[in-house]
Order: structure tokens, then sequence, then C-alpha cells
């Protein structure tokens, strides 16, 4: 999003059949359990004794030593000192599936079987949502909207932006827009209490983090330990259901020779994933997680996967896709901005443009159906679930580039719910009746404008069976 205009180590899948080793339980209270070993794989409540001490492992991990990785927001936990008799059995042996087939249903959620998750639940969503920015701190040409203000129409509510203090440090901050900046900006207790407000009603209300100006880049473990504690303060301090990851520019890029979507090596993808699986942990099952990825890192993908092992591409080509896949069975709903985009080929092999509705379909169709990543027909990118699936479009012309009228935007939803109007592009997905919804920038930008997006929208999403 740009102001004027517009996440747990890897979570990696095991290969097909491969063997794993996880520390067993320690079954004494005072006795240690067996060995940490930087090369064996630790899930959810594993435990594993370095320097005297028990350790519990949080979330899948390897490599992470627990005496230097037990803080506060970190992996481990520690259990405190041991001694005395080694429980004697020092690993078993956990075979993992094989990966989801490319075939896989759009409505199919692929877990890992070593520590299978439920689906987020939708928390009060409704089957077709309305979603939208609103500009909380900071100021532009389209003023100024207190949260009291937004209508109830909008279902989840995004807070732009949470910045970091620099672009490596990963310390997140979030202020309400100045007043000299922001005339009539509410105080920050009436802000909490209109957030609290719009809970209760069954709304979410997300911190965005990001945007065009918010570089945000998690080179470090120390970065994405900062990150984690400082968003975790954002929430809780302002009671909010989750966090909006939109991250532009050049927040996310791959290493040269990082080709591997389900298993990236590079720190800035695997410090967000584990970053992310760190937020969902703490706040649990409630926990809202949406995304607003341009298509140059989503879509591009198709064509595109980093800089290519014969390098001379953008290394920013794709690199969402890791993330995405790293945490779809805990990602609420992912809603690409499709504006302020270039030319983006579909699955159909055909370049689509901004502009009408086929962009819409064309780019939406692809996360419904799911795509081979740079042409690899033997690395897919598994289809995400219907329900976790939207689209962003600009709310005016004002908002961005790429705005088309409400009848166009109607025109896609329709053929990708049902099937009609579909134009020139024939979907691959098929029907997708639990379509989640539209995304806007922003609300702010729709008051501006008489309000035509909530007003054209939300009853017709309403209406959707």
């Amino acid at each position: 999003m740009r102001r004027s205009v517009i996440l747990a180590a890897v979570a990696a899948l095991a290969a097909a059949c491969s063997t794993v080793y996880v520390a067993a339980s320690a079954s004494a209270a005072t006795a240690c359990a067996p060995a940490w070993s930087a090369s064996a794989t630790y899930v959810k409540d594993n435990v594993a004794a370095k320097g005297g001490n028990n350790y519990t492992a949080k979330w899948w991990t390897q490599n992470e030593d627990p005496a230097t990785h037990s803080g506060q927001w970190d992996v481990w936990v520690n259990n405190g000192a041991c001694g005395g008799t080694t429980n004697p059995s020092p690993s078993v042996s956990v075979s993992t599936p094989a990966s989801p087939s490319p075939s896989t249903s759009p409505s199919a959620s692929p877990t890992p079987s070593t520590s299978p998750s439920t689906p987020i639940p939708v928390g009060g969503l409704p089957k077709h949502a309305l979603i939208g920015y609103l500009h909380s701190s900071f100021a532009n040409g389209s003023g100024y909207l207190r949260m009291a203000d937004v209508p109830a129409d909008w279902d989840i509510i995004n807070l732009a932006f949470g910045e970091p203090t620099s672009a490596t440090s990963g310390d997140i901050q979030f202020k309400l827009c100045p007043v000299a900046e922001c005339p009539g900006v509410e105080s920050e207790a009436d802000f909490i209490a209109a957030i609290r407000t719009k809970r209760a009603a069954g709304k979410k209300v997300l911190l965005s983090i990001g945007g065009a100006n918010g570089q945000v880049q998690l080179t470090t473990t120390a970065a994405r330990d900062k990150f984690v504690s400082s968003v975790s303060a954002i929430i809780d301090k302002y009671g909010l259901d989750g966090v909006d990851i939109d991250f532009e520019g050049h927040s996310l890029s791959l290493n040269t020779g990082d080709t591997d979507f389900k298993n990236p090596t590079t720190p800035v993808i695997v410090n967000l994933i584990s970053a992310i699986k760190t937020l969902k942990t703490r706040y649990g099952t409630g926990f809202v997680l949406t995304m607003a990825p341009e298509t140059f890192f989503v879509q591009l993908g198709y064509q595109y996967y980093g800089s290519g092992p014969w390098g001379g591409q953008d290394p920013r080509a794709g690199s969402y896709l890791p993330v995405i896949y790293a945490v779809r069975d805990i990602l609420t709903v992912l809603h690409v901005q499709d504006y302020n985009s270039g030319s983006i080929m579909g699955l159909d092999n055909q370049y689509h443009s901004m502009g009408g509705a086929d962009f819409h379909i064309a780019m939406t169709d692809m996360m419904l159906a799911g795509f081979p990543v740079a042409g690899n027909t033997a690395n897919m990118f598994p289809a995400l679930r219907e329900d976790q699936i939207a689209f962003g479009a600009p709310s005016s012309v004002s908002a961005g580039n790429g705005y088309v009228a409400p009848a166009a935007v109607q025109e896609a939803v329709n053929c990708l719910v049902k099937g009609v109007s579909c134009g020139s592009y024939a979907p691959r997905s098929g029907t997708n009746p639990n379509f989640r919804g539209l995304m806007t920038w922003s609300i702010n930008w729709d008051r501006f404008y008489g309000w035509e997006f909530r007003n054209s929208h939300e009853p017709f999403l309403n209406a959707l069976p």
C-alpha cells in the first residue's frame, strides 16, 4: 500500500517419506532429557538438555541452541536444572507424508503430520467480507477518519501502518497521527475504546505492518525477536485481533541459490516465517493473519522466482511465496493488491493488465488453482482454500493505479464465485462459492469519494450465495 495512493523457525515440511529425529520427552522431574543436537529436528513439546538444564520446544526447530534461544519470545523454554539419570530413549523416528500433490483441491489445507494444525477459525467473519485499510498514523489528501466513525460494514479494519525504527531493526512502532497533521484525531483512550466496540460487534482490527514507506528486513534473529516483542506490545496496548503483513519494496528478497519456496534459506524470509508463527503461538486460535502482497511478489512467481540459478532476474520476484506456503495453515485471508502492478502472466500464459475484470479474475484464479513456480511443474505452489482468498482493488481513482468501476469488480467476483460473466479468461479453479471477499485501499479514500466502494460492494457481497 502506498500512503498517498497505495513472521517459530522455518515451517518447512520434510520431503516425502523422509525421516526426522526428535528428542523424547523427559520422564522424570529432575532427570536430564537426551542431549540437544544441532542436527536433530524438534517439534512442539519435545524436551532436550543442554548445559545442565532441560528445555522444551515451543514449535518446530533445528540448529537453534536452547542455551541461547530461550528468551521470552524465542523457541525454547528453560525448565531449569536437571541431573541424574538420562532418559534411555535418545530419539524417536517420525516419518512425514509426501508434500501436497499439485492436484490438491482448493478446499484442502495441507498440514504437516508431525504437528497437525487446525485451520484458524473465522472468528465471526461473514462468509464474504469487506476489508479496508484505515489511515491512522498519517495524513494525506483523503483526510483523517476516527475509528468510531468507521461504518459497521467494514469486517476487517487494517490499521496503517506499523513501521520499523530502521529497516533492519525489527522494532515496529505505531502511533496515532499527530494532531498537527490530522485535525480531529481522537485521543488514544478514545481510539482504544472504539477498537473495543468494533471487536465487541464482531469486527476484526489488525495492525498492518510495512507499507511503501515501512521497509522491514528481518536479517537477524535479534531483529526477528524484536519484531515479535514490539508487535506484541502494540497488539496488547490497543487490544487488536492480529496482524496484516504488507511488506513492499525491498523488504523481501531471495538470496542467490534460494530456489525452493518450500525450503527457504534466506534470513529475511526464514525470520519472517518464524516471527509470524511465534505470534500465532502467543495469541492462539483467535489470532487473525492477513497479507497484502503486490502481484510482483506472488503471481510473478509463475514465471520467475528470485534471481534464478542463472541470475539476471529481480531477486524479489515471487518472494512472498515461501512465506504464504509456510503459514498457509494459520493464514486467515490473503488479499493480493491487484493495483499499482505491471502486466502479469496468468495460467492461460497470456499477459493480463490492470483496468478490467480479467486482471482480477486471472490473478485470483492463480491462488485458487495453484501453479508451478518459475515454470517448474515438479515444484507446484498449492492452492489455498477458497475462504482464505480475497483480492484488493483501489476504492477510487485517487487511491491507486488500476481502479475499475464497481460493475467490473463485481463481474470478476461473479466469475470466480459462480462461473458466470468470465469474459475472455476461463478460471482453472472452477467455481469458488467460499471466496472470502474484497479488500480496498482505503477506507479513508472511500469516504472521500462518497463511499462508492462500500455502498456498491457490501450489499453485493451479502447477496452472494
